[in-house]
C-alpha cells in the first residue's frame, strides 16, 4: 500500500543519492573510480587546502548564529529547582557493572601493558558497550524506565542498523578524506568485521543519550515552548533543498575543500525533504509550534557522545585522525574546534533514522522516548 511505497522511497532514494551521485561526479570529472572504492581505504589522494582565517571566520559566525540562541535559552531556563525535579530511582546494579567495565576499558585503551598487546587495538567496542549500559542506567535512575530494559528488541535492532548507517559516512569520506585510521592494519575481511562491530555502537549510544536528555526537566523548560518557525511553502523549500543537495553530492569529490560539510548534512537534507514532499511528520515538525525539544535533544546527544568519542580516541592505539581543509586548527583532542559542529546535524540524522525504525517495527513503544516529541 501507500505506506510501503513511502517507506521504499524514504530508503531507496537516499541510498541511491548518497551512493551514486558522488561516484557519478568523479566519473564525469575523469577521476579514476577505482581509488574511491579501495578497501580497506589506505591510499591518500585528496590534497587538502591549507588553513584560511577567512573561511574559519565565516564558518564560526554561521555556527555561532545557529547555536547562540539555543545556548541563551538553556542558560535562561536556569537550574531546575527541587519541586520540578524528576523523581529519582536507585542506580541499578547493572549500571555499576557498566561503570566498572568502562573504567577498565578506558584504562586499558590509554595504557600499553605488554600482556595486553594483542588486544590493545580492540578497546573501542567494550568502551562503548559500557557507555551504552551506563547511559541507560542513568535514564533508569531518572525515570524508572530505559530503552535497554523496556524496549529490548528495539534496542538490539539498533546495533546492526547502526553499522550500516555509519558505513554510509565512511563511504562519503572516500570523496573528501577528512579522517583516516591508524593502528588498523588488517586484511579486507578482518577490517570489515572489526569496523562493523565498532560502528554498531553509534546509534545505541546516541539514542540512549537522547532518551536521558529528553527526561531532563531543564530541556523541557528551555525548549518546550519557544520560537515558532514555519515556512509558508514547505514542499517548495524541500524540493529546492533536495535538488541543491543532489548537485552538491555530485560535486563533493570534485571540490572536496568546499563541499565537505555535505558529508554531515546531506543525509539529513535528503530524508527530511522526502518526508516533507510525502507529507509525513519530520524532525522539524514541532518547531512550527515552538517545541524544540526533539531537535535540541538529538543534536546535543550526538555532541555529548562526540566528546567521549574524541576524548577516548586521543590516546588509543587504534584511532582516527583528521585532515579538515580551511578550518583545521585549534584542536580539542584530535578534532578541530569547528569540527564539533558536525555532531549537531549528525544527531538529527540519528533521530530521523531512529524514527523510521520506530514507525516500521513491531516492538511496543516507550512513551517516554518519542523522537519527535
Amino acid at each position: 500500500g501507500s505506506n510501503v511505497y513511502k517507506l521504499t522511497v524514504k530508503i531507496a532514494v537516499p541510498v541511491l543519492m548518497l551512493l551514486g551521485l558522488p561516484l557519478l561526479g568523479i566519473f564525469l570529472a575523469g577521476y579514476p573510480v577505482s581509488r574511491y572504492l579501495e578497501f580497506p581505504p589506505i591510499s591518500r589522494y585528496v590534497s587538502h587546502a591549507p588553513f584560511s582565517w577567512t573561511a574559519f571566520a565565516i564558518f564560526a559566525v554561521f555556527i555561532a548564529a545557529v547555536v547562540a540562541p539555543l545556548v541563551f535559552q538553556w542558560v535562561r531556563a536556569g537550574k531546575t529547582d527541587q519541586r520540578c525535579r524528576t523523581a529519582s530511582h536507585p542506580f541499578p546494579g547493572w549500571g555499576w557493572l557498566g561503570v566498572v567495565t568502562g573504567s577498565a576499558a578506558w584504562s586499558l585503551a590509554w595504557t600499553r601493558f605488554p600482556w595486553f598487546t594483542a588486544f590493545q587495538p580492540h578497546t573501542f567496542l567494550p568502551l562503548w558497550l559500557s557507555y551504552i549500559v551506563v547511559i541507560n542506567a542513568l535514564t533508569y535512575r531518572r525515570t524508572g524506565r530505559c530503552m535497554m530494559c523496556d524496549r529490548t528488541g528495539f534496542f538490539l535492532l539498533l546495533f546492526p542498523v547502526s553499522a550500516g548507517f555509519w558505513w554510509f559516512f565512511e563511504y562519503l569520506n572516500r570523496f573528501v578524506q577528512n579522517w583516516y585510521y591508524s593502528g588498523t592494519q588488517y586484511g579486507p575481511l578482518a577490517y570489515f568485521i572489526l569496523a562493523t562491530l565498532s560502528f554498531s555502537t553509534v546509534l545505541p549510544a546516541v539514542a540512549g543519550t537522547r532518551e536521558w536528555l529528553l527526561a531532563s526537566t531543564r530541556i523541557n523548560r528551555a525548549f518546550g515552548n519557544t520560537w515558532a518557525i514555519k515556512p509558508s511553502r514547505p514542499r517548495v523549500v524541500a524540493a529546492m533543498a533536495l535538488l541543491v543537495c543532489g548537485a552538491g553530492l555530485a560535486g563533493i569529490g570534485v571540490a572536496p575543500d568546499y563541499l565537505f560539510p555535505l558529508l554531515w548534512v546531506s543525509p539529513l537534507i535528503i530524508i527530511v525533504s522526502l518526508q516533507v514532499l510525502l507529507k509525513e511528520p519530520h524532525i522539524f515538525r514541532d518547531i512550527s509550534a515552538g517545541n524544540w525539544r526533539g531537535v535540541v535533544s538529538a543534536a546535543l546527544a550526538a555532541l555529548v557522545c562526540g566528546f567521549f568519542w574524541e576524548m577516548w580516541n586521543v590516546f588509543s592505539l587504534a584511532k582516527w585522525e583528521y585532515i579538515v581543509p580551511l578550518v583545521g586548527r585549534f584542536r580539542i583532542f584530535e578534532m578541530p574546534l569547528l569540527g564539533y559542529a558536525g555532531y549537531l546535524p549528525f544527531g538529527l540524522e540519528c533521530a530521523v533514522v531512529l524514527d523510521i525504525i520506530d514507525k516500521n517495527w513491531l516492538f511496543p513503544k516507550n512513551q517516554n522516548m518519542d523522537v519527535f516529541d
